[in-house]
């Protein structure tokens, strides 16, 4: 879900550039010491799953853990995948660095969004609903992370209108996928390390 270099037109690049420093900025400034192995670990993890990509067009489809991100980090999201995402570009070419703020906006931005509304439930309801909860929150930041990509095409240039529903229906299946792996380890996480998502050590049944 990275857009390449070449593809944004410079209004779109500086629009996404100055959201991307203000939401980065911010997660650094509530980046506490206590919280860095666990932004660390889940940045790791999005670096390396991002890198598995199926090219499509100007951009690519790929796993990438962006609802559990949310759930478990939520504002050091940000730099967490800004940071993964300059490792990308500078490594292997892969997205850009002129694209760099836009795509930190769309792979971060919905995460943290989607995650600060479904996070309440995560913390409250019971396991199973919990676990189910974070699976939607996931589908659903996929979800928006297509639709922000297809409306950034879509502003860069009016020739890339057909696409932008081709962008969104090819990334139906992501949502399936991360859903489901997400709910899964959410599970797994509500048993082992409940505090990583913001719960008591005692989980009710």
């Amino acid at each position: 879900m990275h857009l390449q270099d070449g593809v944004l037109s410079a209004p779109v690049l500086a629009g996404g550039a100055v959201l991307a420093a203000a939401g980065v900025g911010w997660g650094l400034r509530r980046l506490d010491e206590a919280a860095i192995p666990r932004t660390a670990v889940l940045a790791a993890a999005f670096f390396a799953l991002s890198l598995v990509a199926i090219p499509l067009g100007p951009t690519s489809v790929h796993l990438v853990l962006g609802g559990l991100m949310g759930l478990v980090l939520g504002a050091h999201a940000l730099p967490a995948v800004a940071a993964a995402l300059v490792l990308q570009a500078a490594l292997f070419g892969f997205g850009g660095l002129a694209s760099l703020g836009v795509n930190t906006v769309i792979l971060a931005g919905p995460p943290v969004l989607v995650a600060a509304v479904a996070r309440p439930l995560v913390v409250r309801a019971a396991p199973p609903l919990a676990a189910m909860a974070a699976g939607t929150a996931a589908a659903a930041s996929v979800a928006l992370s297509a639709s922000l990509m297809a409306a950034a095409l879509r502003l860069s240039d009016v020739a890339y209108a057909p696409a932008a529903p081709l962008v969104i229906a090819t990334n139906v299946p992501l949502m399936g996928i991360e859903a489901v792996v997400t709910a899964s380890i959410v599970g797994f996480l509500l048993k082992a390390r409940p505090d990583l998502l913001g719960r008591s050590a005692e989980v009710r049944p």
